[in-house]
């Protein structure tokens, strides 16, 4: 499968163990030396060959002991219960980036960077997102639990609103900054309050993303 093309189009949220802004959109290092993350798409429009995946949801959970450049991590992916085993098949190929060209997308980049792949899981996955509001509704069984929203001025308690703009970005071009608070219990366990969370809407290929 490794040389199918591949596009999934829609929006999705990544939230890490970071401080707003993220260190690695900026080429430095992570906060405390370790990455850990959670990456939820909702897919409006996608297909795999010619598999199609319209209306699915899937999840990656992310750890590195260190900067991601240094590798050394572990990854499971979640794909939704509803896709059937060619779906499935096809969402797991595309959340470890295959068919991807080294470099070109975080996908491909992240599983590089992964050591240790732990079995896929199939769940019900509930995901709402809106890049608007700056919100997002994560919620995987037991397993996952995440929510997003936006940042919040401390003295005046007014939304801040924040972007990141990444002409050259691996995953996006254009991003809104939230704030994420997310607990995982699956094979990667994550724990973080209030840290860095951004919301994207575009497409991302196997040739690399693109501005939806």
């Amino acid at each position: 499968m490794a040389n199918i093309e591949w596009s999934i189009k829609g929006p999705h949220f990544i939230n890490c163990n970071c401080d707003y802004g993220c260190p690695c959109q900026f080429n430095a290092l992570p906060k405390g030396g370790s990455c850990q993350a959670v990456v939820a798409w909702r897919i409006e429009e996608g297909h795999f060959g010619d598999v199609r995946l319209d209306g699915l949801c899937a999840v990656n959970t992310y750890a590195w002991p260190g900067p991601i450049h240094k590798g050394g991590g572990t990854l499971q992916s979640i794909i939704d219960e509803r896709a059937n085993d060619k779906q499935r098949a096809a969402l797991v190929a595309i959340l470890q980036g295959e068919g991807a060209a080294p470099g070109v997308i975080m996908l491909q980049i992240y599983r590089a960077m992964c050591a240790t792949v732990k079995p896929p899981l199939q769940q019900k996955i509930e995901l709402d997102i809106d890049m608007e509001a700056r919100k997002a509704r994560l919620r995987v069984g037991s397993i996952i639990d995440t929510t997003v929203e936006p940042i919040v001025n401390p003295v005046t308690g007014a939304q801040h609103r924040a972007r990141i703009d990444l002409p050259m970005g691996k995953e996006f071009n254009l991003a809104e900054v939230a704030s994420g608070t997310t607990v995982a219990r699956g094979e990667v366990k994550l724990e973080f309050t209030k840290s860095h969370a951004h919301i994207v809407y575009n497409r991302m290929t196997s040739g690399g993303p693109q501005r939806a």
